[in-house]
């Protein structure tokens, strides 16, 4: 490391200079950005940023600290990178200040560098590889080969965790990478949530007995996951079932419709939703670089939201199994929260929904 100097180094050869803040060392991984203003713990916290440096579009970062706001135990971006961190933080919860956070958990981060500039290539150009170096980088063949690879495995639980009131309605979350307020939302409604880890099997959910099963979130891409697609085509019609994000993907695929990666994603906190049943538009925040193609599901499913931007899918319902699955992420925190009442439609369908299990 040079007087604090760090180098971004794109895998199409641009380069950036910064300065260093957060653990030291060198990193590869997969270039995003997103455009939440508040929010960062929870997105520093999100299983789904696995494997990816994520830049932040606003520009201040830090100003409230580190709050105790977090969606998993630690956090999950290879990387972070800022325009301007606040180095004193002022708020009646703050914890800690974010260079402290990211050094105590290893994460490396950058400050300085033009994210105005950066998140116009990654729009122009689309989502690519990046590496964080303390010295220039020549070579861009490691860059070039990274990939995203096993990221659900790798962020999922090692063991069954329960959640709230026994006797509350028995939910099975399973988990991709979840994010902690899918599960207080349930638990929040009555739910006994019951989370499991993404290796688990049909047979092995069925034989908990649930009332519903929560298809949550994660990384990476969603056709690499085989065997969990597999055990959802065994689940599906057995018992109630939402999906978000990653859930939403899976489902789709086991129901034999397709996914591809977007250009650059969504990622953020301001992503109009339209609801296709009553024209009425949500603010939404969404994190996934891939997409359902919505012409793949075409008399399966009935396609409930599109994104108002770009008219991607963002939601499909399938009646006759019970089953509902969103896009976007109705639980966001720190918001918007126009779409938690999807929620409390999955209470409603696992209250008086039929059951074949």
């Amino acid at each position: 490391m040079e007087n604090g100097k760090v180098y971004l180094t794109l895998q199409n050869g641009k380069q950036f200079v910064g300065t260093r803040f957060g653990a030291d060392g060198d990193v590869v991984g997969e270039l995003v950005f997103t455009t939440g203003m508040t929010g960062y713990v929870e997105t520093l916290t999100d299983p789904s940023y696995y494997g990816q440096i994520v830049t932040q579009t606003f520009p201040l970062i830090g100003n409230y600290g580190v709050t105790p706001d977090f969606e998993s135990k630690k956090p999950w971006v290879s990387a972070y990178i800022v325009r301007e961190k606040c180095n004193e933080p002022s708020n009646f919860r703050c914890e800690e200040a974010l260079d402290k956070y990211l050094k105590d958990n290893g994460i490396i981060g950058v400050y300085g560098v033009d994210t105005r500039e950066l998140t116009k290539i990654v729009r122009e150009s689309g989502v690519m590889n990046a590496a964080i170096t303390s010295k220039p980088l020549a070579d861009l063949s490691e860059v070039k080969a990274y990939a995203v690879r096993n990221a659900v495995m790798s962020v999922t639980c090692r063991d069954v965790e329960y959640f709230g009131d026994p006797d509350g309605l028995r939910v099975v979350v399973w988990d991709f990478g979840a994010k902690d307020n899918i599960v207080r939302e349930l638990v929040k409604r009555g739910c006994y949530c019951i989370r499991v880890p993404a290796w688990y099997t049909a047979e092995q959910i069925l034989a908990l007995e649930p009332r519903g099963l929560m298809l949550v979130n994660g990384p990476g891409d969603p056709a690499e996951n085989v065997g969990i697609i597999e055990n959802i085509k065994k689940l599906a019609g057995k018992l109630p079932v939402f999906g978000i994000c990653l859930g939403h993907q899976l489902f789709a695929l086991a129901m034999g419709g397709k996914t591809k990666k977007m250009k650059y994603g969504h990622r953020g906190a301001n992503q109009p939703v339209k609801c296709l049943a009553t024209g009425r538009v949500y603010i939404s925040s969404q994190n996934h670089g891939y997409e359902v193609i919505s012409s793949s599901l075409e008399g399966v499913g009935t396609l409930s939201y599109v994104n108002a931007n770009d008219n991607t899918c963002e939601g499909f319902d399938y009646p006759q199994l019970n089953a509902y699955t969103v896009q976007f992420h109705p639980e966001a925190c720190g918001g918007p929260q126009d779409a938690s009442f999807l929620f409390d439609k999955f209470i409603k369908n696992m209250t008086e929904g039929k059951y074949n299990a």
